[in-house]
């Protein structure tokens, strides 16, 4: 335990992180998160259609996408123009629309898509576990805006989601990585889970040699407490 970190948290210490909603005036519902330097803006918009494969069967549809604005970063970062986005885009924004679906009652939803876009406008590391967090932000307020309108029977938002990174930074288990750890980690792992406390994904990589099943197990305790500190910023952010 001697790795000091660049800003002196605790190894067990979350960066500071904020979530607010209504960020957005023409959004459904949308919210801004922060944690330590990265900063988020997640949008929810409501459409009256639904992908062809759903068609006629009376269930609504979430899905996402993700992106990062070119000065997001230490240095400009091409748009990605045409249809044409990166496998690292793809990839996160298909793991935030699963996570989303995880937690929502589709069949109750009705014909309709809620699409979620996450913008990264300044990133320091966990990008994609800051744009779950909000999503699930801007998609309850989504829902509550149908629920309003008298749209809705039920109720489709079965749970909450939060997500957050841990590591291993020369040997010690750190939780919640900015950019400095991420790219100099022995062990990079985001993990996904639901306010009932299940796993929805870990995404776990040995950039080096690989790594213990017990200390993976360790991380994602780890990683668990670092969750339900944000869980509770969540539901006060949705409760204001």
């Amino acid at each position: 335990m001697n790795y000091v970190r660049p800003d002196n948290r605790q190894f067990d210490e979350l960066r500071p992180w904020n979530i607010q909603v209504g960020v957005l005036d023409y959004a459904e519902g949308s919210a801004l998160v922060e944690s330590g330097k990265t900063k988020v803006i997640c949008a929810a918009t409501i459409e009256d259609r639904v992908p062809s494969f759903l068609k006629d069967q009376n269930r609504g549809w979430v899905t996402a996408e993700y992106s990062m604005l070119p000065r997001s970063t230490l240095t400009r970062s091409p748009r990605e123009r045409g249809g044409k986005i990166g496998g690292r885009t793809m990839e996160i924004q298909r793991l935030i629309g699963r996570s989303l679906r995880c937690v929502t009652d589709l069949d109750a939803l009705g014909e309709c898509t809620i699409t979620v876009d996450c913008d990264v406008i300044q990133a320091d590391g966990g990008t994609r576990v800051a744009s779950i967090t909000g999503a699930w932000v801007a998609l309850h307020e989504a829902l509550k805006r149908l629920a309003q309108e008298g749209r809705l029977d039920g109720d489709p938002m079965l749970d909450s989601v939060a997500a957050i990174s841990v590591g291993i930074v020369q040997g010690t288990e750190l939780l919640d990585l900015n950019y400095d750890e991420d790219s100099s980690a022995e062990v990079d792992m985001n993990i996904v889970m639901t306010g009932r406390g299940k796993l929805v994904e870990v995404q776990a990589t040995a950039e080096g040699d690989p790594f213990s099943l017990t200390a993976m197990n360790r991380l994602i305790r780890l990683g668990q407490r670092g969750i339900n500190a944000v869980r509770d910023l969540q539901k006060k952010a949705v409760q204001s």
